[in-house]
This record gives structure tokens, sequence and C-alpha cells, in this order.
């Protein structure tokens, strides 16, 4: 058994690496700013700290003072899809620059035995990807020339890495993902990329309906789904490998065609209107040769496969029962000489939905403290709660 740390383990890949490492009977440790969102209880320990600051450095020391740390997967940043890096490019570059900084540092006096850091499709230079079909291999990310400062930073990181591991002997190992996809990740709200996104816009939209997508169709891209990244990852830090290894699929497809499939497989009858937006570059791909020979990775997870279950997922977030838990003419419930009351909830979320799956409801004592309730605790009258779809 390992200890493990992972920074950003309440993000998107982060949660999932978590809950592998830790089905896998790891003890890990997940660190960021916020709860995992669409997961629970993927870590065996959870510290909510802001990384950007010297006074989360210092408060992830004291909290972990006291314990050995084998690994650091480092995968915290400011980051987010086009729609949300486009004109932030300072911001992302010090929140993520400070937190790498802090992190590796961290990593560093704790004599971990191997340190990985997430770098991102980002790195490579703007115009080797404006025309044709690109395959990127690791070598071409230098001389640098990223589009934005999140590509800016991702190679700070990566320098920072070697030099780490040159000054200090610390055992650096560097991923590049590529277009990481998949279900229990964000949808909305400005961050969300783009299969997540048009995976929501479907959702939404009624048969018949017109969806409007960046650009014009023409952009290629891979995509990878979470499941095959993670073992991307996992296969990486158990090497000895030298500098940036791609994490991706190699498998290339218009954003028309992308987006034509996910309408597919929702089985309604849309229309496209490309509109204006920002679209990044002309083309990007993933060139696997390195990750297969020197991890023997290769993506498992067919597109079409992956998609289908990112979207079936999506569609339950947005069109799934909003459900509402309410006091009916102040009933209270009782459980073990303790009285509730029934709070007010929408089910949006995947923990409060399995809940209820099995039974039960989220409920808040008289002194604020909340707790699940199984139906069979309810006092009479038995119909304390009415279903409010």
């Amino acid at each position: 058994m390992k200890t493990i740390l992972i920074t950003g383990a309440g993000g998107f890949i982060g949660s999932h690496l978590a809950e592998r490492l830790k089905g896998e009977g790891n003890y890990v440790i997940g660190v960021d700013i916020k709860l995992p969102e669409y997961k629970t209880e993927v870590t065996n320990e959870f510290h909510q700290i802001d990384l950007r600051t010297d006074e989360g450095l210092e408060k992830l020391y004291t909290k972990l003072k006291h314990i050995s740390i084998d690994e650091v997967y480092h995968l915290a940043a400011d980051m987010g899809g086009m729609g949300y890096v486009t004109g932030r490019d300072a911001q992302m570059f010090q929140n993520s620059g400070r937190i790498t900084l802090n992190v590796i540092q961290f990593a560093e006096r704790k004599a971990v035995k191997g340190f990985l850091f997430t770098s991102s499709a980002c790195r490579y230079p703007e115009d080797i990807q404006m025309e044709g079909s690109v395959k990127l291999s690791e070598d071409l990310a230098f001389p640098a020339n990223p589009q934005d400062g999140y590509g800016w930073e991702k190679i700070m990181g990566e320098l920072l890495c070697k030099y780490y591991k040159e000054n200090f002997g610390l055992n650096t190992k560097v991923s590049v993902f590529h277009n990481i996809y998949g279900e229990k990740g964000i949808y909305d709200g400005g961050k969300e990329k783009a299969p997540a996104a048009l995976c929501r816009k479907v959702a939404k939209a009624k048969n018949g309906d017109e969806i409007e997508v960046w650009g014009d169709g023409t952009q290629l891209r891979s995509f990878c789904h979470v499941d095959d990244a993670v073992e991307g990852l996992i296969r990486l830090m158990g090497t000895d490998v030298e500098g940036a290894v791609n994490i991706g699929s190699d498998e290339e497809i218009t954003i028309k065609d992308f987006t034509q499939m996910i309408i597919d497989i929702s089985g309604k009858d849309l229309k496209i209107k490309y509109v204006d937006g920002a679209i990044g570059v002309s083309s990007r791909n993933s060139n696997n040769t390195k990750a297969e020979k020197v991890l023997g990775f290769k993506p498992k997870v067919e597109l079409r496969d992956g998609m289908e279950r990112t979207y079936k997922w999506i569609d339950e977030q947005v069109n799934g029962s909003k459900f509402k838990a309410i006091l009916v003419e102040g009933a209270e419930v009782e459980d073990e000489n303790t009285t509730y009351h029934i709070i007010e909830q929408q089910l949006d979320h995947a923990k409060e939905r399995e809940m209820k799956n099995r039974g039960f409801w989220l409920a808040e004592r008289r002194d604020g403290k909340s707790i699940y309730l199984h139906h069979s605790k309810f006092k009479k009258p038995e119909d304390i709660l009415k279903n409010n779809n």
C-alpha cells in the first residue's frame, strides 16, 4: 500500500484518479480548494486548501506533518474550456503557476518517491496546429510558442520538473493530456470543455431544435476517456521515463462529425448552427508512439462508447427528476428520540440521488446538524414527503 497525495482531487480527472487508487488499496489524500462535486468518499482523507497562497502551503505542511508520502499526482490548476481560458491569460498563469511552485516545493521537502505533473496539449506551438491534420509528438513543444497563458504555465511546470530533478534529485514525471472527457465532470457554468458542453446542449434541446456550435465544424480533435487517462497516469508514475509523455487518443474527428455523433446517441432530430466563438487551434491530435513504447499505453475506450456513457450521465443531470423533500403541516420525523425536520432539497447531485434511491432523505436536526434518515424512520403521518417533480 502506498500513501498518495492528489492535488486537484476535487476536480474531474483528480476524483476519478483518487477513486481508482483508493480502490486498489492505497491510502489516498486529496487536496483541493473544493470538494468533489459528483463523487463521494473517493479519498481516505480530504483537505480543502487554497494551494495558491503561502498560507495554504503552510497549512498543507501542518496537516501532513507526520505522514510519509510516497507519490504526488499534481493535477490542481485554474483551467476550463476555450470559453473560460480566453482572455484570462494572466489569471491562469498566476493561479496555476503559484499552485505548482508550492506543490513541487512541498514534494521535494517531503522527499516523495515520485512526483507527476499533468501538462496539457496546450503546450504545443500554436503555429503548427493551424492547418491540416497534425499529430503532436512530445518533442514538438520546443522551441515553445503555446497559444495562451494556460499553455505557457504548463511549459513552466515542465521546466520546474526538469530543474527539480537535476538540482534536487526529485523523481519527476510529466504527462500531457489531450482533451480528456467522460462522465461525472463539470458540464455547465462556463468551465466545461467541448464534449460536456455539446452533450448538455443536445440534452437540453427538444426534437426539431437547433443547437449552436462554435466555429465552422471543420476543427479536428481527438478525445480520450477519463478511464484511459487515469490508466496512463498510473502507468507513467511507475516508470522512470525521461521527458513528457502524451496521454490521449489518436482517433481524430471533426467537430461537425463529433457533434452529429452526440445527436445520434441522443436519438433526437436536431440541426446544427455554426456561430462565432473561441475555437482554439484548427487541428490537434495526440501522437501516442512514445506512450505505447515506454508505457504500453493504448486507449481502450472507443470514442462512440465513451460518448454514450458521457451523454447518458449528462442527460440525467439535465433532465433527471427534481425531487424536493418538504415539511407537511408541521410534521416531524423521529430517530432514536431525536426530532428532525425534513429540509427542502433538490437532488441535483449524484450523492443525493443515490441516497434517495436507497430510501434515504436529508433531514435537519433542531441543533442545525444534517443527517440522512431512512424512510422506515418516518413518524406518522406517512405522507410527510411530497414528490414535486
